[in-house]
């Protein structure tokens, strides 16, 4: 048995479930791996999907290994067999518990925005999660929906051990499983895609299963055309409600508008209340013309015309301005900060080059600047850090570890997202403060 990855096995999964679909079902999913496939799950039977923000207590030294689990409400669940084998103290146990409740707590805020739990009280309730290794999650997951007054639990999952529903049947009505493959070692082993499921994906799956907007992007979100030293440049604009500052996408080696990874970046910064612009620094006739894609010059004074573009427009005339440049586009991005001086106020690259901004423009930028490298990526930190000796202002060099040049890894785009976003709230002005004119330094 093996999944491609988890869409499919939500898929696989809601047809053992449809029997439980009706007008009072709800599904309840596992963030974060278990949206995904509670997605697929809940579309399937026409039913609402909601969360249980869960947490396991990873043994110290082995993460991986569930010594328990905590979840909303207080829930708290432990197994003392794994603690005592696995010889964890009380203290121990108790530092766990205490990382990963601020870790809950903060998954729920963000995922829920606000909003209370979906209402429970007599319905069944579809608990999802992306498989089953020691149960505590699970176990958590159905003491906390039968609290909230669940009048049938279903436990499904697509995949899990042998002896799973004699682990867990004292806590759900009915038990659905894919599969019970023997050996069992990890849930990650029946899946051809485990990669971490991000903030990101969680927001974006829970937002189209209640038909509606991803949680914050309410305003503008459009295309647009804008005009940048005579050439027409095509870009997508996006403004949140009440917007703490506009950040800039400066894209590298070719890339554009929809660059995926930038595209992560800016969905994770509209949610964090700043507005972005991406956009293409090339004309499509330009892009295959690799000298052009290495102009820093060109693609600098390009991306200053549309800096200075952003002033005239009615959504983003009063706020603060913040530039963030991958690979080629952060030299382009250091460039702009050099020109426009303290009309910029912060820039991020990504796995940026700012050496080839050149020491004469690293030398004049004023604008804090991050520049994020992955771990895996030597050559390029090496470069970074010759950089960022050449700068005079605020700075700071950030390793992702274990990422490579292009953050492909689990788990690493979602931190260049929490750095750059922590960055811009950082040194970007309060909301409503006008940037004020944009003028070119001399």
């Amino acid at each position: 048995m093996h999944f491609t990855d988890r869409t499919d096995a939500g898929r696989r999964l809601a047809a053992r479930v449809g029997h439980s679909g009706g007008a009072d079902t709800v599904v309840v999913a596992l963030p974060r791996g278990g949206v995904p496939v509670a997605a697929e799950v809940a579309a399937a039977l026409g039913a609402p999907l909601d969360i249980c923000v869960i947490r396991k207590l990873g043994v110290p030294y082995q993460p991986e290994l569930g010594m328990g689990a905590i979840g909303e409400d207080g829930v708290r669940v432990l197994n003392e067999q794994v603690i005592r084998l696995a010889g964890v103290s009380d203290d121990q146990l108790a530092a766990v518990e205490r990382r990963e409740r601020a870790e809950l707590e903060r998954r729920a805020r963000r995922y829920r925005g606000g909003r209370p739990p979906a209402d429970l009280r007599g319905r069944t309730v579809i608990v999802v999660d992306d498989g089953v290794a020691t149960g505590s999650t699970a176990r958590a997951a159905c003491r906390i929906v039968r609290a909230r007054g669940a009048a049938r639990v279903v436990l499904a999952v697509p995949v899990a051990p042998v002896d799973w529903t004699e682990r867990l049947a004292d806590v759900a009505d009915e038990l659905v499983c894919v599969g019970t493959p023997s050996p069992f070692f990890a849930i990650g082993e029946f899946y051809g895609d485990f990669a971490q499921t991000g903030d990101e994906e969680v927001l974006r799956l829970l937002a189209e299963a209640s038909g509606g907007r991803v949680p914050g992007l309410v305003g503008v979100d459009r295309e647009l055309v804008l005009l940048a030293a005579g050439v027409r440049l095509a870009g997508r604009l996006t403004v949140p409600a009440a917007p703490s500052g506009i950040v800039l996408f400066a894209h590298g080696s070719g890339s554009g508008r929809r660059s995926p990874r930038n595209r992560h970046v800016a969905r994770y910064l509209n949610r964090s209340g700043l507005a972005t612009l991406l956009f293409d620094l090339l004309t499509e006739a330009e892009e295959p013309d690799r000298r052009k894609v290495f102009d820093v010059a060109l693609l600098g004074d390009r991306l200053t015309a549309v800096a200075e573009e952003l002033g005239g427009l009615d959504e983003t005339r009063s706020l603060p301005l913040g530039l963030f440049g991958a690979s080629t586009g952060a030299a382009a991005a250091l460039h702009t900060a050099a020109a426009l001086g303290p009309a910029v106020g912060a820039v991020v690259s990504r796995g940026g080059r700012p050496d080839l901004a050149g020491p004469d423009v690293l030398g004049r930028v004023g604008a804090p600047t991050l520049l994020v490298v992955g771990g895996l990526d030597t050559t390029v930190i090496d470069l970074n850090r010759r950089a960022r000796a050449r700068l005079h202002c605020v700075s700071e060099l950030a390793v992702v570890p274990r990422a490579s040049h292009l953050f492909e890894e689990p788990g690493t785009l979602d931190q260049v997202a929490e750095l750059a976003g922590a960055w811009f709230l950082r040194h970007l002005a309060a909301p409503g403060t006008a940037r004020g004119p944009v003028s070119q330094a001399p």
